[in-house]
């Protein structure tokens, strides 16, 4: 719990990054709702319903699997998330930095911070896949790494200026950029599905059912999905904003816990329905002749969101496009500045949030992020998830094992070994066992989780001397 002797104070940019949110300032779950359709229908979901299709998921895999693997993020939210975020009311950033000390989590928080501007660049990609779409421009290749041409590099560079302006201006505005648009994105993605059902000749449910078959192989360099690719990759593609604590962030402003049930909003209209009117759209561009040459040459077609939503929905696909790269751009970029500031404490958030959306511009220059989603963030939840668990086992099992809470403040001490030390070795373990035995990183990712959490539990024990 916090010490209510703690003096609340806003700082610089008035978003309380090293003191408890007050009451004041706290907001009801109609904020979350809003937040949480916008960021999750939105840009990544342009791209992972198509490369749902590239790694040859079945109709049974998809369907039944997003349900599972949703439901279980949800529950993630709801029960651990926001259940701790709403008894503490600190950032992540600032309360594993009195678990941990603030050595260690500095490599925490720049890990953390890289990794969320790589992500928010691969949302900075999606959107400018639209904005070139009047211009001619060439569109990247699933295979493609490296800018394909000075018009991409001036797009990107805008588009990322302008978000990053955004979410240097803080929760309050990004919150309410998510309120504006997510209507808008969750309409287009609705319509993208029916009209491109309607292009495939869909008339019955087992029309919609053959457009995926039963057991389709993967294309070109993708790997081959099933059942249980999807549930897991499905519940931990946010792995690191639920059980790695990312959100804590977000839900210290929550009233109450039940504000992490925002999250399905999220997880059904977005990591649902989002994802499969944009694996429809790819379905509609597979049967091009553009696609077929791809395919007759071994090649995988291009997954380009802003044209595929174009040709289904005209001009407003485009917008669509660009607002649903927007708003998982906004939010990210600004959970990216709060690890940066966590660094530089001196500095602002405006200023360290922008710092992020360079980062962010420059990763979006390079289409390999968005185009290597699936793995990228099966990658980012894998290195990020398992710190999650030194809180949660902290807050849920301290009392009861007679663990220090919050040990490296108490202690005065910069790193914390039992925090290192159970990290590195569930880390090092299953990212072994993944490369060795060529295990996915998604299915190792709660086995790491767990053991880091109870190896944190087993070294406090032994190292706390008090």
């Amino acid at each position: 719990m916090i010490d209510a002797s703690i003096e609340i104070q806003e700082v610089d940019g008035g978003e309380f990054e090293r003191t408890p949110v007050p009451k004041s300032k706290l907001k009801g779950w109609k904020s979350f709702i809003g937040m949480y359709a916008g960021e999750h229908a939105a840009g990544t979901e342009f791209m992972i319903g198509p490369l749902f299709l590239t790694a040859g998921v079945s109709a049974f895999d998809l369907i039944i699997g997003l349900l599972l693997g949703n439901l279980l993020a949800v529950l993630s939210w709801r029960f651990l998330t926001a259940e701790i975020a709403v008894k503490n009311r600190l950032t992540l950033y600032f309360q594993l930095e009195k678990i941990c000390g603030k050595k260690l989590v500095t490599g925490y928080n720049l890990a953390n911070g890289i990794l969320f501007c790589f992500l928010a660049g691969s949302m900075i990609t999606v959107s400018a896949t639209a904005v070139g779409i009047p211009f001619d421009m060439p569109m990247p290749k699933l295979t493609d790494t490296m800018p394909n041409g000075f018009t991409w590099i001036v797009i990107v560079i805008l588009i990322g200026a302008v978000i990053s302006i955004i979410a240097a201006r803080g929760y309050d505005t990004v919150t309410k950029a998510a309120n504006w648009m997510s209507p808008i994105i969750v309409i287009a993605f609705l319509a993208c599905g029916i009209v491109a059902l309607n292009q495939l000749g869909v008339s019955s449910f087992s029309d919609f059912w053959n457009i995926w078959g039963e057991d389709l192989e993967p294309f070109p360099g993708q790997i081959k999905f099933t059942f249980w690719h999807v549930v897991i990759w499905s519940w931990f593609a946010n792995g690191a904003m639920h059980v790695g604590m990312s959100d804590l962030s977000v839900f210290r402003f929550a009233k109450k816990a039940r504000a992490g049930w925002a999250t399905a909003a999220g997880m059904y209209v977005g990591h649902y329905m989002a994802w499969i009117a944009a694996a429809l759209l790819y379905a509609v561009y597979l049967k091009s002749p553009e696609a077929l040459a791809f395919l007759n040459n071994g090649e995988a077609p291009p997954v380009a969101p802003g044209p595929l939503a174009h040709n289904a929905i005209g001009v407003f696909g485009i917008i669509a496009v660009v607002l649903a790269g927007w708003t998982t751009a906004n939010p990210t970029i600004y959970r990216a500045g709060l690890a940066f500031q966590a660094i530089l404490p001196k500095l602002s958030t405006a200023k360290v949030t922008i710092l992020a959306g360079i980062i962010a511009t420059i990763a979006g220059l390079f289409p390999a992020f968005a185009m290597k989603l699936l793995g990228f963030v099966a990658l980012y939840g894998f290195i990020l998830a398992p710190f999650g668990a030194i809180i949660v086992f902290e807050h849920f099992f301290a009392k009861k094992y007679g663990i220090q809470k919050n040990y490296a403040e108490i202690a005065g001490i910069k790193i914390n070994n039992a925090v290192l030390f159970a990290w590195a070795i569930s880390f090092g373990l299953f990212y072994f066992i993944s490369v060795q035995f060529d295990v996915f990183l998604s299915f190792v990712t709660l086995p790491a989780w767990l053991l880091c959490g109870i190896l944190f539990l087993f070294f406090s024990k032994r190292f706390q001397k008090i």
